[in-house]
């Protein structure tokens, strides 16, 4: 499927603290030798702040993940000091795929939720060819790249991931949003240990009911039995998700596996869960809710996650502490402290490796053109981060109200 640990349909890789991208990338204007001292330390002015973001603002350092419409890399915006996650997708690939929807309500979505268990957006932008996004960088790597690295894990790491995982959805499900695709590449871990939800290219916006939508999305070992048979899913369909990963946690496997994909559908549709003896029996019951075949039945339909908070399970957890981040991890990914945020040791080496290259696109170089009358899917694309506009205008050399050289005033959302 093309993705950093097998990805989702769509091709998203998770790498870095993005999701997606895909193929061949061109960074056409984005730096890729080393920035100088005296740039980094030079004192931006409020025009140099507020303009518009673009490729050349960004220090291309490495690959960290790849999809099927472009390459996720690890960049540092000097002028900010940020180190971040970019993502880059070539349209072309998306038109191919008619993949434009997507693109714009994964975007659309990550404006709108500021959580501390779910990846930030910083900015997006566009050039004629591609799309970026950039986001916060978590150099943890994936929960999957963990899970091959230690195996099971202790109940304790798995209740608090799962208590975070909780957190993480219940603000989501409060949003209308359903993610559709969680797995443990879309899980990243901070250098502190604590989760991070990313990859919202599947995720969709929902009412209350457990029936909005009738397509196949997600990744087959995630998928809840009501997607697999097209009866109609809404945000159920998370909770089961999420009970498949607390199970991989506790167990190193899925609960339902297969030969062939066929067979892998059929078996998490109607063949029965079994668990092994060695989980405690708060486990057993955690994971027998929230695999319940029916979406109705289903531990978190009828109440949400106030349903899981008071599991027996999550017996012991601090919620409004957890929310506030004030609960230790009991693991902490191996991080190289001298590197911070550049360290990417903890990201597979088959993108690290790479180097950050362009690739040649096809499409024509001043980007596409569309028929008359019909609507640019890209447009409305760009955004900066509120708290990135916040923390500019906290150095007190100006004010939010201050508009760039190109007239824009500095909102959160650029056009």
């Amino acid at each position: 499927d093309g993705s950093a640990g097998g990805g989702a349909e769509d091709g998203s890789a998770a790498g870095g603290a993005a999701a997606g991208g895909g193929g061949g990338v061109g960074l056409e204007s984005c730096v890729t030798s080393p920035v100088t001292a005296s740039a980094i330390h030079r004192t931006p002015s409020a025009a140099d702040l507020l303009r518009k973001v673009g490729p050349e603002d960004f220090e291309v350092l490495c690959v960290v993940g790849q999809g099927a419409f472009g390459k996720v890399y690890q960049v540092y915006r000097a002028m900010t000091e940020e180190v971040l996650a970019m993502k880059v997708m070539r349209k072309d690939r998306i038109l191919g795929k008619d993949h434009a929807e997507y693109v714009q309500t994964e975007k659309s979505i990550l404006t709108r939720i500021k959580h501390p268990y779910v990846v930030e957006l910083r900015y997006s932008f566009q050039t004629p060819q591609k799309l970026y996004l950039l986001l916060e960088f978590v150099n943890g790597g994936h929960l999957y790249y963990q899970l091959i690295r230690q195996g099971i894990f202790s109940e304790k790491v798995a209740q608090l991931y799962a208590a975070e995982l909780v957190l993480a959805l219940e603000h989501l499900h409060s949003q209308g949003i359903a993610h559709r695709d969680l797995k443990p590449e879309n899980i990243l871990l901070d250098v502190d240990g604590h989760i991070k939800l990313t990859d919202f290219g599947l995720a969709r916006t929902m009412g209350d009911s457990t029936r909005e939508t009738n397509s196949m999305v997600g990744t087959v070992e995630y998928m809840a039995p009501e997607i697999l048979t097209a009866k109609g899913h809404g945000k159920a369909a998370d909770w089961w998700s999420l009970g498949v990963i607390i199970c991989e946690m506790l167990t190193s496997e899925v609960p339902f596996k297969a030969k062939s994909r066929a067979h892998l559908q059929k078996a998490i549709v109607s063949s029965k869960l079994k668990l092994p003896a060695f989980l405690s029996s708060q486990a057993h019951s955690l994971l027998k809710g929230l695999l319940a075949k029916d979406p109705a039945n289903r531990l978190g339909a009828k109440e949400g996650a106030a349903e899981l908070r008071r599991h027996a399970f999550f017996k012991g957890i601090n919620w409004r502490a957890l929310e506030e981040r004030r609960v230790p991890s009991p693991f902490k990914p191996e991080v190289q402290s001298e590197l911070g945020l550049r360290c990417t040791s903890n990201f597979d080496e088959q993108y690290t490796s790479m180097p950050p290259r362009d690739s040649p696109i096809s499409s024509p170089a001043d980007g596409f053109v569309f028929a008359e009358g019909q609507k640019d899917p890209f447009e409305g694309f760009s955004y900066t981060c509120p708290s990135v506009l916040t923390r500019v205008a906290s150095t007190g050399k100006f004010s939010l109200g201050e508009s760039s050289d190109d007239g824009s005033a500095a909102a959160g959302v650029g056009a």
